[in-house]
């Protein structure tokens, strides 16, 4: 079991590979893990902005560029 030190002293990629590996337990493993209320509600949000046309896309490269400011 990881300690919460543990982590906090764990590289960025090496976090983002445990979080990996954990996420592959549930599927390989058949564990159905509901996503949270607030969860939902985003997805909603999101999905009616979307239908009503106000979305704004990126590119890879767009969307890259604006999480590095």
């Amino acid at each position: 079991m990881l300690a919460k030190e543990q982590i906090s002293r764990m590289s960025s990629s090496e976090r983002m590979e445990a979080m990996e590996l954990l996420w592959a337990s549930f599927a390989t493993e058949g564990i159905d893990y509901p996503s949270p209320d607030w969860h939902n509600k985003v997805l909603a949000e999101r999905t009616e902005i979307i239908d009503s046309g106000k979305a704004t896309w990126f590119s890879v490269d767009e969307l890259q560029a604006r999480l590095i400011r």
